[in-house]
């Protein structure tokens, strides 16, 4: 899979093209069944398919400081937007300047002079270009006078849920892993350089992967997960500990990742940590000795959980 940044890495003499355009945050379930189609109708005609989209995410632009938790950073994305078999995937850096494009501008500068798209796929709830003025019917419209076909897409539901990157971010925050996973279609991960802490816990006998992520990540709420860590490729089970460490009075939040049966020095090194279960919320306890005994239980459980 090719990787674009902006409109200038498109090549000269770039042909036509299947293009799906969205924010794509997580690419779920329902992203993963536009994309596919996307997908599928380049495959069928011959074509490369394309996604498109943006970064940073266009309500921080909008708003700022209104950047919601992000479930999949760009590159996570591409990892997994190539996973789905897409030729190209493609990052159009969001600014004030771009949000100000008109639709017919956006669709004139974007999909035609640059992509030249002969079909694009997006939600049926697609908004864009000005204050979000233009909806699916104006994207038809506009593909009749520029010479491409416009699909839109369903949403997709599980019973009566809409599948979307706002539902997995609130069951994210509440803790609630295995609800989001149902609707990523996997577990929700973190990814990041294991850095230093306060070494604590090789003192109590379960030294943790202190992972430093980017400032916008969605953390699940605080308390023990069962989960994975992903080093060099290998997934490895883990029990997980988010929060601030209440039984030492702890201010800073953080995600540590005790590696089961693992004893390497990893400082540096980038890991992934992915969310299988919550085992139990954040708890202060009385005594070390008691911390000490909670955390034997949370690992066993979590390696009950994972095998």
């Amino acid at each position: 899979m090719l990787r674009w940044r902006g409109l200038d890495s498109t090549p000269s003499g770039w042909g036509r093209c299947v293009v799906s355009i969205g924010v794509f945050d997580g690419v779920h379930r329902g992203h993963q069944q536009l994309i596919g189609r996307a997908v599928q109708r380049a495959r069928a005609t011959g074509l490369p398919s394309v996604v498109l989209t943006f970064d940073p995410h266009p309500s921080e632009v909008v708003r700022p400081g209104s950047h919601p938790p992000v479930l999949s950073p760009v590159r996570r994305k591409a990892d997994l937007v190539e996973e789905l078999g897409v030729d190209v995937f493609c990052v159009l850096p969001f600014s004030t300047e771009f949000s100000r494009l008109a639709p017919d501008e956006f669709v004139h500068v974007v999909l035609v002079e640059k992509l030249h798209a002969a079909a694009v796929v997006v939600g049926e709830n697609f908004r864009f270009g000005h204050r979000a003025a233009g909806d699916l019917d104006e994207l038809r419209t506009l593909g009749r006078k520029f010479g491409f076909s416009t699909e839109g897409v369903p949403m997709l539901r599980d019973d009566d849920v809409t599948l979307s990157s706002t539902f997995v971010r609130s069951s994210i925050d509440a803790g609630e892993v295995g609800q989001a996973a149902q609707v990523l279609g996997r577990p929700h991960r973190i990814d990041g350089i294991v850095v230093r802490g306060e070494g604590r816990g090789r003192q109590l006998g379960y030294p943790t992967a202190n992972v430093h992520s980017d400032k916008h990540v969605a953390v699940p709420a605080d308390g023990v997960y069962a989960g994975w860590a992903v080093l060099r490729g290998d997934r490895l089970p883990a029990a997980i500990s988010v929060g601030t460490n209440p039984t030492f009075e702890g201010r800073k939040r953080t995600v540590e990742a005790f590696i089961l049966d693992f004893d390497q020095d990893i400082y540096g090194v980038e890991l992934g940590v992915e969310f299988v279960e919550r085992i139990r919320g954040m708890e202060k306890f009385d005594s070390v000795e008691e911390l000490v005994e909670q955390m034997g239980r949370d690992v066993e459980k979590a390696r009950g959980l994972l095998h």
